[in-house]
């Protein structure tokens, strides 16, 4: 290993070489399909699934669903990730949507549309990448489609239920209470930042950026403490911690010094001689739960408590300070 490269146990090497078997386009839709589906994982409450018009789910509680997008070149590059990353990318970032709701996540509706020239183990490993992602949470995909396209598109739905309790949503936090993170930020963001320059001085925060890993059960936990609001962190805390601001009607304060910073953000800001506190700031992707507790004893064990709530001001303030950066906009950069 080079002096200078942290490594994390476990991690691939660079993405492998594709072997070249049939394209999509040669392959053909039906075989395609034929294919692709017993790769996928089963969800536990599956009474149907790929195959007819329509999949049929046994839902406990009420009904959560949450849907998201990933182009080629805007949200993944296959120079940077396998089709395995892909797949957990997909995956990970809509099971978190519902954690991140205090409910279950059960099933995923996935669409692919891309090129006919696409080597169709590129599909196949991608389907091993949502199973990889999804199996330990019980989560199944139970349909989709799939289109021909120019690039790479990606559409997820993910279903989830309530169990019963009540979702929790961004407007119920109330002045005076506090605010907490499920787990340490920036690692996303120093791991896009190391593949951008090529630069690769800590896997474990490029891993996590490939693949993030948040902690799916936190929203539950926390609204089972009695968050009040809560969502989870894919476009920076700052941007994110405003989205409650505004919901809620109340100013949030963060504190720069007690937002926790990845170990391996720290590492890689080492040597790229930058402060590592702006990704954990700002950085995003990294899909731990920001929420809203009533006081700081209802906070779970695990989280860390980074501001308050207030209404001495609206929206978010950072050491005091409006911030200038607030973090990733999906049309502004």
């Amino acid at each position: 290993m080079r002096p200078g490269v942290r490594a994390w146990p476990g991690t691939r090497p660079a993405t492998p070489t594709l072997v070249r078997m049939a394209s999509i386009g040669e392959m053909g839709e039906d075989a395609l399909i034929a294919a692709f589906v017993p790769r996928l994982p089963v969800s536990d409450a599956e009474v149907l699934g790929p195959g007819d018009d329509a999949a049929v789910l046994a839902i406990d509680g009420d009904l959560v669903v949450s849907s998201d997008v990933l182009i080629q070149d805007r949200h993944f590059r296959l120079d940077w990730s396998s089709p395995e990353d892909v797949g957990w990318r997909a995956a990970m970032q809509n099971l978190a949507d519902i954690d991140a709701m205090g409910a279950v996540p059960t099933a995923l509706q996935v669409t692919l549309a891309a090129p006919p020239t696409l080597d169709a183990d590129w599909v196949l490993r991608f389907a091993d990448g949502l199973r990889e992602a999804c199996e330990p949470h019980g989560v199944g995909v139970v349909g989709g489609d799939l289109s021909g396209a120019r690039e790479i598109a990606i559409s997820v739905t993910v279903l989830g239920e309530t169990h019963g309790t009540q979702p929790i949503t961004r407007a119920d936090a109330l002045p005076g209470q506090v605010v907490a993170v499920s787990g340490p930020l920036g690692a996303a963001a120093a791991g896009y930042v190391q593949l951008t320059e090529g630069r690769r001085i800590d896997e474990e925060s490029i891993g996590l950026f490939l693949r993030p890993r948040p902690r799916i059960g936190a929203g539950l936990e926390a609204a089972l403490h009695g968050a009040t609001a809560l969502m989870d962190i894919s476009d920076g805390l700052v941007r994110d911690a405003g989205r409650i601001a505004r919901a809620s009607e109340v100013g949030i304060a963060l504190r720069s010094d007690d937002v926790p910073v990845h170990e391996g953000a720290r590492f890689a800001a080492i040597e790229l001689l930058v402060d590592p506190r702006p990704w954990a700031l700002t950085g995003g992707e990294d899909h731990h739960m920001l929420a809203v507790f009533p006081r700081e004893a209802a906070v779970p064990a695990g989280w860390t408590v980074v501001g308050e709530t207030t209404d001495a001001f609206s929206g978010v303030r950072v050491d005091g300070e409006t911030p200038v950066d607030h973090g990733w906009d999906h049309f502004g950069g």
